[in-house]
């Protein structure tokens, strides 16, 4: 009997060590998948550190882009602008002698209605493409931005030293900018 007990031990002991052995094995292999998925873990966290960093590029690249566009789109406006000003000024210019030459013959005596209504037709044209005269009239103040001293005549008044006694010829402005300056007499004080 009592070798039926030792055996019945045996048997618990090598029970008991298969069971041991089969723990082991479990917490062997379950260190193995942890290890394993921290790996894949610390895998994804760097892909997706790297993709922030590429979407952070990108982004920076499209706003780049983007302002870039913005500034090119303005700055092309400007240009056409620019351009259109540059061509109205100078299609003024073109049609100013004759325009000058009608007005002083309207000016000096009798000229035919057709060419006095050729004048009102060429200031009419002027004034709808923003051509504008320059302000210049006997006793206002000479500013050499607007207006070419062509001459000065004595005063002895020192009111009107620096100030328009004749105008000569009318200047005109294109977008706020001088397409001819008037052509005047300025008076001299002393």
């Amino acid at each position: 009997m009592e070798e039926k007990k030792n055996e019945e031990q045996d048997d618990v002991v090598i029970e008991e060590e298969e069971r041991a052995g089969e723990a082991g094995a479990e917490d062997v292999e379950l260190a193995d998948e942890e290890a394993r998925a921290d790996g894949k873990v610390a895998k994804v966290k760097k892909e997706l550190a790297q993709c922030q960093t590429e979407k952070q590029e990108y982004l920076d690249g499209w706003q780049r882009a983007k302002a870039d566009y913005v500034n090119a789109l303005k700055r092309s406006d400007e240009e056409k602008k620019a351009a259109q000003e540059k061509g109205t000024a100078r299609a003024a210019e073109a049609f100013l002698p004759a325009l000058d030459a009608l007005e002083r013959a309207q000016a000096h005596g009798d000229i035919p209605e057709g060419f006095a209504g050729i004048a009102r037709q060429l200031t009419s044209a002027f004034a709808a493409l923003g051509v504008q005269e320059v302000p210049a009239a006997v006793g206002d103040a000479f500013n050499p931005a607007l207006h070419e001293a062509m001459g000065q005549e004595p005063t002895d008044d020192p009111a009107k030293d620096e100030t328009i006694t004749l105008v000569l010829e009318k200047g005109w402005l294109s977008g706020g900018k001088v397409i001819r300056p008037a052509k005047v007499r300025v008076a001299r004080h002393g």
